[in-house]
């Protein structure tokens, strides 16, 4: 009988703990697979890992993961891959908002010889009109500037199989961003439509501020693009500062002032703010390099009731 393996991320997720393991059985409980579910506790404040704990103690296809601290949402969905050893590997969040009912479709899938099966959240008119614009927004841009294309709606649930999950448990990137390095993986790929659930309790860990930070994440991580362009605007600067050339050395010798202060100022203002942007981008980079090279882990384990990996 083929083992499956669960990996769900969980920080501050005390209220929806045993809404999902009772939603998994369910969509399971007719599958013909035995299964494992991997809760990793990503530095929880409250009784987050006290639930997953007593779960444990009741069934023994339950399992923690405990973070010594948080150390975020794709740390932490790498630790459950990693110490998982199921034949596939079904990884979704512990919200309700990634229906555990499509957990059968993404194995008959597999068993039709895909070796990842991915999801596509389909547009939620639910949600604020920003959050949706800024979510197109993302994956536009990522599309046009890093070296790997997502489809609009991709999703870290997903189904790996088992030789998939070994290659990307082998990468060693301290920055990551776990669904663009499957889509560049490559492997046969299937991908499934879904509407997104209602959160069933707690509060969205996904704020305006983290996903900027995944977007330029995935833009960095898989392109130097944005090198290019710093490149580009730096020689478009200094052609339109040549345009002013004629114009200073008539002043110059006509005798006519040249502009007053306030055009001065933001002329100054305006290239200082450019050459901070490029030295914005060039420090992104430069920052990734530095972190990489100390070759800390990804996350460290404080203590785990799994008895493999």
């Amino acid at each position: 009988m083929q083992k499956l393996s669960i990996v769900i991320p969980a920080h501050n997720e005390e209220g929806n703990i045993h809404t999902i393991y009772t939603a998994i059985e369910d969509a399971l409980k007719d599958s013909g697979y035995t299964y494992e579910l991997i809760f990793v506790d990503d530095g929880s404040t409250d009784n987050t890992l006290s639930v997953i704990g007593e779960l444990a103690t009741r069934y023994p296809n339950v399992f923690y993961i405990e973070f010594s601290r948080n150390f975020g949402h794709q740390p932490a969905l790498k630790a459950g891959i990693d110490h998982a050893d199921g034949d596939c590997i079904v990884s979704l969040d512990c919200d309700m908002q990634h229906p555990p009912k499509l957990i059968p479709e993404m194995l008959r899938k597999w068993e039709e010889g895909y070796d990842v099966v991915y999801t596509r959240r389909k547009s939620d008119q639910k949600l604020p009109y920003f959050k949706r614009k800024t979510s197109h927004w993302f994956y536009l841009l990522t599309n046009k500037i890093s070296g790997v294309q997502l489809e609009e709606g991709t999703a870290d649930f997903r189904l790996m199989d088992a030789k998939v999950a070994r290659i990307f448990s082998s990468f060693t990137e301290n920055d990551l961003f776990i669904r663009g390095i499957v889509k560049w993986m490559g492997f046969k790929q299937y991908a499934i439509d879904y509407s997104p659930g209602e959160r069933f309790s707690g509060e969205t860990k996904y704020t305006f501020k983290k996903m900027l930070s995944l977007a330029i994440k995935g833009i960095t991580s898989f392109s130097v693009s944005p090198l290019y362009v710093a490149m580009y605007i730096g020689f478009i600067m200094s052609a339109l500062s040549l345009l002013y050339l004629p114009y200073v050395l008539w002043a110059y010798l006509t005798g006519h002032s040249a502009a007053g202060w306030s055009s001065l100022l933001l002329t100054i203002v305006f290239f200082g703010g450019v050459q901070m942007i490029l030295i914005g981008i060039l420090g992104i980079y430069i920052g990734k390099l530095f972190m990489q090279s100390k070759n800390r882990p990804t996350y460290i384990v404080r203590n785990t009731n799994l008895n493999h990996n």
